[in-house]
């Protein structure tokens, strides 16, 4: 099943309604544009951010992801976090400089990109916005609907996605991903070639995702080129600080608040996030979203952004994952932080109380 556009804007609404709830004055009148809520406070922000790292830098749990053999190699003890408010404000703790490949994360964001330039109603009529119940590389989840209802944070998707970005060659559609990725973290972002390289030569599968899609009618132009980009947007370097800022930009409506730049038009926002919310971490997207309640992306990086719609965007960086392919540390951290600073758009205390 299909869901409308109206479905997700009338989503996205409500979780912004109830995140500025808590902001709005005993009186009962809407809180004013611009008004931080109480629990952001620069004191407390920075609390809980240490609180979390000292309770989870020492966790040994999960593993390097091994299937593409350079991030095996990657150091494990990486673990930075990084929240960044709707006014642009920076908060930091741990390792904020030690680049990692963004990997599946980047998904997000050529998401927002094709968006951007052709629309909302054009991947949902691809690759569709369902979750697929099956593993983000599933050759039968396209078998199954000969590519329909999927999304466009699982590969076939994601690879689909990224050929429809407009170019006329290979480097204009690559540099302009890269660009925009850019612009979203407020700096210029390279690829780590040796993750890259790593991954070309063991991205065999998704080349047989390409392939099918492109059997299907999901991707009009070469299969093998949008295999081999989506392969480099994935190896694109960033840091936690990065993500932070990445993920800032969709809670600030598609602005990037430390920037000022506009690179998603407001009224885009919602699919994007809805799509987060349902898909963003694997196969535990339903647990993540109900311990949370925020929309999310992880990475085999080791990268984790989350959004508070309204409030701030926050990632984390730790490169060993769980079974599902999530960092153990950043979801933990990023949980027990949101909990504390009311990050979880759902809840909200009853009316006069």
């Amino acid at each position: 099943m299909q869901y409308s556009r109206k479905f997700f804007s009338l989503l996205f609404a409500g979780m912004l309604a109830m995140a500025s709830a808590s902001c709005s004055a005993e009186s009962g009148a809407p809180a004013a544009a611009g008004m931080v809520d109480s629990k952001l406070t620069e004191k407390n922000i920075n609390a809980e951010l240490k609180k979390a790292y000292d309770k989870y830098k020492g966790l040994k749990e999960g593993a390097n992801a091994d299937y593409i053999p350079a991030l095996d190699k990657v150091d494990s003890n990486i673990f930075g976090i990084v929240l960044v408010t709707v006014d642009g404000k920076v908060y930091s703790v741990g390792d904020i400089t030690s680049e990692v490949s963004i990997q599946s994360i980047s998904k997000v964001f050529t998401m927002a990109l094709v968006t951007e330039e052709k629309g909302t109603a054009l991947l949902p009529e691809n690759v569709g916005v369902d979750a697929t119940g099956q593993v983000f590389n599933s050759i039968h989840a396209i078998e199954q609907y000969q590519g329909h209802e999927m999304n466009p944070l699982v590969n076939a998707g994601a690879i689909t996605t990224t050929s429809l970005v407009e170019g006329k060659s290979y480097n204009e559609i690559w540099n302009k991903i890269l660009n925009y990725y850019g612009e979203f973290a407020g700096r210029e972002l390279t690829v780590l070639e040796d993750i890259y390289k790593s991954e070309a030569a063991t991205n065999q599968r998704n080349q047989a995702i390409a392939h099918l899609m492109y059997a299907y009618g999901h991707i009009e132009g070469d299969p093998l080129q949008a295999t081999d980009i989506y392969t480099r947007q994935c190896s694109v370097g960033v840091n936690a600080k990065d993500l932070a800022v990445m993920a800032s930009t969709l809670a600030n409506a598609g602005t990037n608040p430390v920037t000022g730049k506009d690179l998603v038009k407001p009224a885009d926002i919602p699919e994007i996030l809805a799509v987060m919310a349902t898909a963003g971490l694997y196969d535990d997207a339903g647990k993540w979203l109900y311990k949370t309640g925020l929309p999310a992306k992880s990475g085999v990086g080791g990268g984790i952004i989350a959004i508070s719609p309204g409030k701030f965007g926050i990632a984390a960086i730790s490169p060993p994952l769980d079974a599902a392919g999530n960092s153990v540390r950043a979801q933990k951290a990023i949980a027990d932080i949101s909990a504390a600073l009311g990050g979880n758009p759902y809840e909200v205390q009853p009316y006069g109380k």
